[in-house]
């Protein structure tokens, strides 16, 4: 055991000097977040790693990186090039629900979903539905800057309770049969807009239904009324059939508190049915 826990070490030695070495070469100046997370310098990134002999996946090696400005190894190698963003606040609100859905569906970290090329994709893909016009990086370092913000703190009732399913989809034209009849969370967007509002119900299916046939939320069934369902999107988020409704409403509560969504008014929720 010793010897193979040696050997894993060896490896993660090697794997750590090609990442940094290939880091320096490929970085032009810039932080291990923008060589992360903008594609064309990531791919340069990679490639430098390829050929200094890395075998590893394009999210190890991403990984790794992070680890590496974690640990404080690229303590010596300052960022000259510094990140603005133009306006980032007509997209901020897309790379955040898209940060927070795929935490969801994934169960995993922003950290790692940026890292994972496939995950990324799913990132940039959601995120341009919800505010189209922006680039992938644009999309990605907002994300991360809301987190260095402190907007993306962890949510400790979803981990509580964790979803057996999470899904998105744009509600024009939806088959309401697609929505599952179990209990869960519900999350309403607009494009453009942002979130407008999160649920929780026993039935999903039923819930969901009610709202757009004529929502008893006022606020919210005026602004269907107003901007009509073609830019809005739904969220789901299934719970396991033993989830208690104090416990559903708790994650509700949570979601409430941390994405702070228009028609939401905390202290004055009601349970649905």
């Amino acid at each position: 055991m010793e010897a193979g826990r040696k050997s894993a070490d060896s490896l993660g030695c090697v794997m750590n000097k090609v990442v940094l070495k290939a880091f320096l070469r490929t970085r032009n100046g810039h932080s291990p977040d923008t060589v992360i997370a903008d594609p064309a310098v990531n791919a340069q990134f990679l490639f430098a790693c390829r050929e200094l002999g890395a075998t590893e996946t394009d999210f190890a090696l991403n990984h790794c990186l992070y680890n590496l400005r974690k640990s404080r190894r690229l303590v010596g190698h300052p960022t000259t090039k510094r990140v603005r963003l133009r306006h980032q606040d007509e997209y901020d609100f897309a790379a955040e629900i898209a940060a927070r859905f795929l935490e969801r569906r994934e169960n995993t970290t922003l950290d790692r979903i940026i890292c994972d090329p496939v995950l990324a994709r799913d990132f940039d893909k959601f995120a341009q539905e919800l505010a189209p016009g922006f680039s992938p990086f644009e999309y990605r370092f907002a994300a991360l800057g809301l987190r260095k913000a402190r907007r993306l703190r962890p949510e400790i009732g979803p981990r509580l309770v964790p979803p057996t399913h999470v899904e998105s989809f744009p509600v024009a034209g939806i088959d309401i049969n697609r929505i599952p009849g179990e209990q869960g969370i519900y999350l309403f967007s607009y494009k453009g807009e942002g979130l407008l509002y999160v649920g929780e119900a026993r039935n999903l299916r039923d819930r969901v239904r009610k709202h757009l046939e004529h929502s008893d939320r006022k606020d919210l069934a005026r602004w269907l009324w107003e901007h009509g369902i073609g830019s809005l999107y739904l969220e789901i988020h299934v719970l396991p059939p033993a989830t208690t409704n104090a416990a559903r409403k708790a994650v509700e509560l949570e979601l409430i508190r941390s994405r702070k969504p228009r028609f939401n008014i905390l202290g004055t929720e009601r349970g649905e049915e």
